[in-house]
């Protein structure tokens, strides 16, 4: 009985001597603050879509025979490019036959409006006869009446000659009908279609595929949309960057064009607000295609060479941890703060410039009192190691 008495004392004193020993420091992430740029970021909610500033789906405006086809899937065409052509030989021989009938309009005006002159130049002549009485007035009148008549007769003539002018433009129009030209210079994107197929046009109210996709690509934009209560802060002209998952490295810059002046309730998702933005030059070695999904952050105030700290180093309620006057001892600070994203907030009271602040917020030991070890950057790699499994 006295041994098991020695042995639970021994043992209490063991405890005790483990609870009073000093606590190992916590080892700690920490980083400084210091002067940077901020920037307050818009984003958009869902994905956004690269598009193209000029897109046609064209159709022909009457069906037909495929007779000629002048493009293929990729080729580059310049504006008004011939790109599609239905049978159409009868409005061509019709074409002709107008353009044949204006010239015999015009040599018919030429005859009637020579004899027209003529026959003024013989009523001058019978003017002076008839002042030196050496012709009736009798002759003078026929004289007279005969040059009325062909002057009418050019001037009828003239006409015929317009309305033939215009046979020809009708016919012009008929046989534009029959073919389809690029509105813009671009690239043909799908062409749906082949030589002897009957292409129909799209009647009102029914979806049919187009004959040919022309895309304008020298000219693209992002078209994402925006929470609600984001985009009431979003101004035409603002600076954006566009980042794509085709190319996760690279960002690219842009503008604000446009801001939809309408919001969007679609069923089973949240409001939002259409914003395009248009982008800057593009590197050579940089070729984006329409379709490519994308995502934009729309800068809304910056701020240069201002007092910053990582926005992971905040705590709720605007607070951080950083080191007391002994350096090792944890110490919660309020902040003042200004501008923030995702990686970076403003300070604007609260911290010194290289004041340390935690980084290590996911330890729960790491609170306001603990003392801290706090790693270097290699001390941090190797930790980080060890921690993977």
């Amino acid at each position: 009985m006295k041994k098991l008495l020695i042995s639970a004392g021994v043992l209490a004193a063991l405890i005790a001597a483990f609870m009073l020993r000093p606590a190992k420091p916590i080892e700690v992430r920490m980083s400084q603050a210091a002067p940077g740029l901020v920037e307050a970021l818009v984003s958009n909610t869902r994905s956004g879509t690269i598009k193209a500033c000029q897109r046609s789906r064209l159709s022909l405006a009457l069906g037909g025979q495929v007779n000629h086809l002048y493009v293929d899937q990729g080729d580059k065409v310049e504006a008004g490019a011939l790109l599609l052509e239905l049978w159409n030989d009868d409005l061509k021989a019709a074409l002709e036959q107008s353009k044949a009938q204006v010239r015999m309009a015009e040599l018919n005006k030429a005859s009637a409006c020579r004899q027209a002159q003529a026959d003024e130049r013989e009523v001058k002549r019978q003017r002076e006869l008839f002042k030196k009485q050496l012709a009736s007035a009798e002759q003078l009148d026929r004289v007279e009446t005969s040059a009325e008549i062909t002057r009418l007769s050019c001037q009828q003539n003239e006409a015929q000659v317009q309305n033939a002018k215009a046979s020809v433009a009708v016919q012009q129009a008929r046989l534009a009908q029959t073919q389809l030209r690029a509105p813009f210079a671009g690239i043909v994107a799908e062409v749906n279609g082949e030589v002897g197929e009957y292409a129909t046009p799209s009647p009102p109210g029914v979806a049919t595929p187009p004959a040919i996709d022309l895309i304008d690509e020298r000219c693209l934009y992002v078209r994402a949309p925006i929470d609600e209560v984001d985009a009431s802060v979003i101004r035409v002209g603002m600076d954006a960057r566009v980042t794509l998952d085709a190319f996760r490295d690279q960002a690219f810059t842009g503008k604000v064009s446009r801001i939809a002046p309408y919001v969007e309730d679609k069923e089973k998702q949240a409001r939002t607000v259409n914003v395009d933005v248009t982008l800057n030059t593009l590197p050579d070695d940089v070729q984006l295609l329409v379709g490519y999904s994308a995502d934009i952050e729309v800068i809304t105030a910056a701020s240069e060479q201002t007092l910053r700290i990582p926005s992971e180093a905040l705590l709720e309620g605007n607070h951080v941890l950083t080191l007391a006057a002994d350096g090792k001892t944890l110490q919660k600070k309020a902040l003042t703060l200004g501008l923030s994203n995702w990686t970076w907030t403003e300070v604007k009271e609260g911290l010194e410039a290289d004041q340390p602040v935690l980084l290590s917020l996911d330890n729960p030991a790491a609170v306001d009192g603990a003392e801290v070890r706090v790693l270097n950057e290699m001390d941090a790699l190797h930790t980080d190691k060890a921690a993977k499994p």
